[in-house]
């Protein structure tokens, strides 16, 4: 599902972050007296009265020659207010209108999405006599909050969501909906084009060419396939262009709606930070994941082979449920492989398991007698029954479900693995209160 993207905006020091995390229920986002401290932007996931949307926290607007970082900063928050369906503009409610304020609003008269003029800082109910001022910024109503104690806060948000555009209606379609990911530069463009066939995407040597996403219907032995070719996902603090971060926005949104992922890696380079970044990003979102070592052509020294086998089983052993294919999407060595690794990832992603199968896995797992115990209580679990396919989800019904721990957590995962193959896809599994 595509979220609708809420761009939190204002200059520095207004309490953009505490809000973020108001609204987003998290602690995710920096909070910091000091200026200029939320650089990059962050996403969060937030939901208010069933709307689900993105919630992005972007740095303050602000023309300073004394903050090198000051610029940047700035070009990113107004990209974020053109890339959002709605957008708060935040100020600073014990200090009046300032001249930061006035700047903002000046930039922000001409964003195309609905702007909500909030004043911050508002703690104590009722005396909203301050915030009068805040209309001769031309920027419409404005909104008293408390993002510290959360005063007015779900009166925003009634009218926030009421402002986010329609969900788009969900298209049955037999396609698999496939997001070629990874960092800039590692091969993804080119492996787009061998797939299809076609020079439908820009192939260059030059980092962050792809500054959108491309779809590419494809039919192969009968069945059909929807490829998303999106922009390198970079570290946060490196996406400086403003297209680059259009592209990395829409890269999410197309693993948002993607069932499986091809997370593309440069062999020659090896397992980056960027390439787990990538992989968690997909792996968070529910995807199935193929991973491909791409230019493996050019990998002639048998001990970096061996080391590379070495970082995908050490720094991507989170998603070691993902098969691993060596290929080169420039002579098209193997590049057909991923077909069949794609149909098993998404026959597993969508796969139903009978009540009555998994059940019999839990009665061996009861013979085998692991379990966890704390104190007088141990964990019995008496039931478990499929939830959710897309990714699959299993509901364990037990005595004390707070007793299953992490490590618990991997034995039972580890052995629905040996029993179902879910190869390629992620699983989830929660642990409920027997009736």
């Amino acid at each position: 599902m595509t979220l609708p993207i809420v761009a939190v905006v204002g200059r520095p020091n207004v309490g953009k972050s505490t809000l973020v995390n108001r609204i987003a229920q998290t602690a995710d986002a920096i909070v910091h007296e000091e200026r200029g401290v939320t650089r990059d932007r962050s996403y969060h996931r937030a939901e208010w009265n069933g709307r689900e949307f993105m919630l992005i926290d972007t740095g303050g607007i602000e023309s300073s020659k004394d903050d090198p970082f000051a610029e940047s900063i700035t070009a990113q928050a107004l990209v974020a207010t053109n890339e959002a369906d709605v957008v708060i503009a935040l100020v600073d409610g014990t200090t009046g209108v300032t001249a930061g304020d006035e700047e903002v609003a000046r930039r922000l008269k001409r964003a195309a999405a609905p702007v909500f003029l909030v004043v911050n800082k508002m703690d104590t109910p009722g005396r909203d006599d301050p915030i009068h001022e805040y209309w001769a910024l031309g920027l419409g109503e404005p909104w008293p909050v408390s993002a510290t104690h959360g005063h007015g806060t779900g009166d925003l948000l009634d009218a926030v969501v009421a402002s986010l555009p329609k969900p788009f209606p969900v298209v049955e379609s037999d396609a698999i909906d496939v997001a070629i990911i990874g960092k800039p530069n590692a091969g993804k463009s080119s492996l787009l084009n061998r797939l299809t066939g076609t020079e439908r995407a820009i192939v260059s040597e030059v980092p962050g060419t792809t500054r959108d996403a491309l779809d590419v219907l494809l039919e192969r032995d009968g069945q059909h396939y929807r490829f998303i070719d999106t922009a390198g996902i970079r570290r946060k603090a490196k996406i400086d262009a403003d297209v680059e971060y259009y592209g990395f926005v829409r890269a999410m949104r197309a693993i948002d709606n993607a069932q499986v992922a091809l997370l593309v890696i440069d062999a020659t380079l090896g397992v980056t930070d960027q390439d787990q970044r990538v992989a968690r990003f997909a792996s968070e979102r529910g995807c199935g994941l193929v991973i491909l070592l791409n230019k493996w052509d050019l990998v002639k020294d048998e001990e970096w082979r061996e080391e590379i086998a070495y970082q995908v089983e050490e720094r991507l052993g989170f998603v070691s449920y993902a098969p691993v294919i060596r290929i080169s999407a420039l002579t098209g060595a193997k590049v057909q492989r991923i077909f069949t690794a794609l149909e098993t990832a998404w026959s597993n992603y969508s796969r139903e398991i009978t009540t009555s199968a998994l059940n019999r896995l839990l009665t061996e797992m009861r013979e085998f007698g692991h379990t966890v115990s704390k104190g007088a209580r141990t964990l019995r679990v008496h039931y478990v029954t499929q939830t959710r396919t897309s990714p699959p989800e299993f509901t364990f019904f037990a005595n004390h479900p707070s007793l299953a721990d992490d490590n618990f957590r991997r034995y039972v995962e580890n052995r629905l693995r040996e029993a179902f193959d879910f190869t390629g896809t992620p699983i989830s599994i929660r642990f409920r209160q027997k009736d």
